[in-house]
């Protein structure tokens, strides 16, 4: 018989498809949850629609909000075990008509935020020997034409992530970088529905034509992405840290 899991985690991004479908998976195993977004009313909408989860609305681009959203959830909840920082932007186009705005907004969403949030996390982990994993990409590992600052911003989590994996080592503290390949959620859509020229279905049929699989190929479903994390926080992996997990049906091993 399996024994509850009564881990105290705090997801970023979690009122978005891959954050929602972690919330769910540690929720199912008995999971204490807390689940943080920048719309207060998605955040209360995922809070509802998961049940039994805490709800705490806060930008992760502001380095007070990435403090008070850890704070809040450590008084609400007495500990931290499990840091998963799952926000995250896309966007896409040549480099030569890149603007400043642009750079500005994607990395300090998914490289600034995912650090500071990890950065405030750190002495809460360390009284429960628990685990960061931050939510990279295949495009951390490999370059993606079209797509240098989503590539900038997701490499340097990854080693932002085996950096803090070293540091931490001694205090207990694990870190894991899960870098999956497109994933079925709300921002693929986004994607294809403001970077494919109007014409969506052909934007997604150009994606899965960099998969080996060939007429097989299909987009990661969030649940997936949520196993991997669930199974990669295991309290049982103790080796696992300073990882770099793909998750892509074999797209980066190609190049």
């Amino acid at each position: 018989m399996s024994t509850k899991d009564d881990r105290v985690v705090l997801i970023t991004g979690g009122a978005g498809g891959m954050g929602r479908a972690i919330a769910a998976r540690f929720l199912e195993a008995g999971a204490q949850v807390a689940i943080s977004d920048l719309d207060p009313k998605r955040v209360e909408e995922a809070r509802k629609a998961l049940g039994p989860a805490f709800g705490v609305a806060a930008d992760v681009t502001k380095v007070a909000d990435c403090a008070r959203m850890v704070s809040e959830t450590v008084a609400r909840m007495g500990r931290l075990d499990v840091l998963v920082a799952a926000a995250g932007l896309w966007t896409e186009g040549p480099s030569d008509e890149a603007t400043e705005a642009e750079w500005d907004r994607v990395i300090d969403v998914n490289l600034k935020g995912a650090f500071f949030t990890n950065r405030y996390a750190i002495p809460a982990l360390e009284k429960t020997g628990g685990i960061i994993v931050n939510i990279a990409s295949d495009a951390g590992l490999t370059g993606n034409a079209g797509a240098a600052i989503y590539c900038a911003s997701k490499g340097g989590m990854v080693i932002m992530t085996k950096a803090l994996a070293v540091e931490l080592a001694p205090r207990g503290i694990r870190a894991v970088a899960i870098c999956p390949a497109d994933v079925e959620t709300p921002m693929l859509h986004y994607q294809a529905n403001t970077f494919g020229n109007g014409d969506a279905q052909a934007y997604y049929a150009n994606l899965r034509k960099r998969y080996p699989q060939g007429e097989r190929a299909r987009f990661i479903q969030p649940e997936e992405v949520a196993e991997l994390v669930y199974m990669a926080t295991s309290p049982r992996l103790g080796a696992l840290t300073g990882a770099a997990i793909s998750f892509d049906f074999g797209l980066s091993a190609g190049y």
